[in-house]
């Protein structure tokens, strides 16, 4: 997964550079990361074109800009050249009906069963079943689309029994309030847990 330097931001010529000394010194497949909301880079589908075209190794993109226009603007330009995932819980849905053919989520160490469902719900094209679920699931999708989203989804994961809400500095845990309303929004999610899903293909871990 290659990110955009995080301590000087650049122009495209700069950012472009960057992405390139990566893929270049690797034979490796890329997946170039566009999250502009965290890392303050966005990666414009006439960009990710310019890289698709002059690099074979570049495979996809985890897409989190949050505007679900871009999966189609990038399809648009290069049809199926790269794997458009989402990567901004959120966006899911309307992601898969856009052309994305995957998902890279945020909440699904917390949440398994339900993150399975929705995608294969989504995928096979299920909109009433797959909304019923988004409308349960998306206050805690929602985690995963502003700057503490790293604090909030592992925190969800220790309430959850799964994982530890440890971080690395310079972040550091919730407390005071954004630490009780995360609690509030898992413990609501668990006393309002839909029933499983009739997912459209296996549950594998």
């Amino acid at each position: 997964m290659i990110l955009p330097p995080y301590v000087y931001k650049g122009d495209w010529r700069e950012t472009k550079a960057h992405v390139a000394a990566i893929l270049e010194a690797t034979s490796l497949p890329g997946l170039l990361y566009n999250n502009p909301v965290a890392y303050g880079t966005d990666f414009l589908p006439e960009q990710i074109q310019e890289l698709a075209l002059e690099f074979p190794n570049l495979a996809g993109v985890k897409e989190s800009s949050t505007d679900v226009r871009r999966v189609t603007a990038i399809r648009a330009l290069i049809g199926d050249r790269l794997a458009l995932l989402v990567g901004v819980d959120d966006a899911i849905v309307e992601g898969i009906a856009a052309g994305a053919t995957g998902w890279i989520a945020g909440l699904v160490n917390a949440l398994p069963r339900e993150s399975v469902d929705l995608f294969n719900l989504a995928s096979a094209g299920k909109t009433a079943e797959a909304f019923e679920l988004y409308r349960w699931f998306l206050p805690l999708l929602r985690m995963d689309t502003v700057p503490k989203f790293i604090q909030l989804i592992k925190q969800v994961q220790q309430e959850a029994g799964i994982g530890s809400a440890r971080v690395r500095s310079p972040r550091l845990e919730l407390v005071g309030a954004e630490l009780a309303a995360t609690r509030a929004a898992f413990e609501f999610a668990q006393a309002h847990r839909p029933p499983v899903a009739v997912a459209s293909t296996p549950f594998t871990l």
